[in-house]
């Protein structure tokens, strides 16, 4: 173990962001509870939704947002804020997920550096808010719905696909949480004075919708890893593919617990962020 004094009187920060479904949890959120709720099979559900979509031309995210507060309405199934919570209650979780976050960032901290965790998911945010994970998280980031006065979701609030994930990547760059912020965003900011630079940035995630990010983080010194599910041939594949197309520094198997291929690879990545800044320090010195 090493610390190294020239961080070790201000702690930098390190933001890890996941993406969910298939990153953190195997599957679709939607899956576990509210697509049996509404009497759909899993590919009933989605497939109608991406043939909306098509049929109409419209963005597959939006698409299956709505497709869930019509079936919801036709079944009486509650669309309240705190059944999606309950929903996300019954989301079951990769290996070691639960202990992961505890035992990073007392690694890192030992390095002198401080960890934050971020969601960026095309998911559904409050969802995420039910599983026994979310206060972990500085920000989740991931589509959410507008409410009436009865507290019941009427309508999308924020939409996350796989191109407007990266925005996400630069709010928590220069440091701005809000999502309806389009003003601070847009400021500018040099590069060193930016919250979290990228260079201390590790992306976590599973499919083509993370591929901008993945991609995004690694272009900009930053480091990004694609898990797979093992029990999965496809999605194995299409993570040799990205191997393939250099969109990914490192590749391992959805699995949290100690002495895995995440857990080794982001503490390898936390050391060579404090060496990195060590020698930065000594440098201006």
């Amino acid at each position: 173990m090493f610390k190294f004094d020239a961080i070790k009187n201000e702690m930098k920060t390190v933001a890890i962001i996941y993406d969910f479904d298939g990153t953190l949890a195997p599957g679709n959120m939607q899956e576990y509870d509210f697509i049996p709720a509404v009497g759909k099979r899993s590919e009933e559900f989605w497939q109608e939704s991406t043939q909306m979509a098509e049929d109409q031309d419209g963005d597959t995210i939006l698409a299956y947002l709505y497709h869930m507060i019509k079936e919801a309405n036709n079944r009486d199934v509650s669309l309240r804020r705190e059944a999606f919570r309950e929903s996300g209650s019954k989301v079951r979780l990769f290996d070691g997920v639960k202990e992961w976050f505890g035992r990073i960032n007392a690694y890192a901290e030992e390095r002198g550096l401080k960890i934050e965790h971020y969601i960026n998911s095309s998911g559904i945010k409050e969802m995420i808010e039910g599983t026994p994970i979310a206060h972990e998280f500085k920000k989740i980031y991931a589509c959410s719905f507008f409410y009436n006065v009865d507290g019941v979701a009427f309508w999308p609030s924020v939409v996350v696909n796989y191109t407007t994930k990266t925005q996400f990547l630069f709010k928590i760059n220069k440091g701005i949480e809000s999502v309806s912020d389009n003003i601070e965003i847009n400021r500018y900011i040099p590069e060193d004075k930016r919250r979290i630079p990228f260079g201390r940035m590790i992306y976590i995630g599973d499919g083509t919708t993370d591929i901008p990010c993945m991609r995004l983080v690694k272009q900009m010194g930053g480091y990004s890893i694609a898990v797979y599910n093992s029990g999965s041939q496809r999605k194995i594949d299409d993570i040799r593919k990205l191997v393939d197309d250099g969109r990914v520094d490192f590749v391992a198997p959805a699995d949290y617990r100690p002495g895995s291929g995440v857990d080794t690879v982001v503490r390898k990545i936390v050391d060579r962020i404090a060496i990195n800044l060590s020698l930065e320090e000594l440098k201006h010195k």
